[in-house]
């Protein structure tokens, strides 16, 4: 009896070590990896790619309803400064006492047109013996519910087979 009395104790200790984890409120996000690091330039979804994203969100307030239209996961093409893409990661449900939460995210990329210099007077999308390739470098950053803005990551370069 004695026995069964010190293992519970035991157990209680264990348990009451176990904290929640204090993330802060705004998200950070990491970036992990993509499945390739080589895709065909298009416009109509030739090819895709998928890009792999960890976070942390302290209050837990990540992610948009499925009747929401608000856009959460920013990226912007490193090569022209604007918006490349823009998305809407599902609603996390806030639970329990500790909402801190964390995970992944896989976002499917769709390939996008070689862009070259403008002194060679060369439109997007062409496949010129000169530029056989183009690198796209993205920027990242996600908002939770409350417009906490994560920290932002660059991706390292996908390679764009232009021609």
């Amino acid at each position: 009896m004695s026995r069964q009395i010190l293992f519970l104790f035991f157990l209680a200790a264990i348990s009451s070590c176990v904290t929640a984890p204090n993330y802060p409120d705004e998200p950070t996000l990491a970036f992990e990896g993509f499945s390739k690091n080589a895709m065909r330039q298009g416009v109509f979804g030739e090819d895709s790619i998928i890009m792999t994203l960890s976070f942390t969100d302290g209050d837990g307030d990540f992610g948009t309803a499925d009747t929401g239209i608000e856009k959460n996961i920013f990226m912007t093409d490193k090569r022209t400064g604007e918006i490349f893409r823009e998305f809407k990661a599902p609603f996390v449900p806030i639970e329990g006492a500790a909402n801190g939460i964390s995970g992944t995210i896989d976002v499917k990329l769709y390939t996008t047109c070689c862009i070259f210099p403008k002194n060679t007077g060369i439109p997007p999308c062409e496949s010129p013996q000169a530029f056989p390739s183009n690198e796209l470098i993205l920027d990242i950053y996600i908002k939770d519910r409350a417009g906490n803005i994560s920290n932002t990551v660059t991706s390292p370069p996908i390679t764009l087979q232009c021609r």
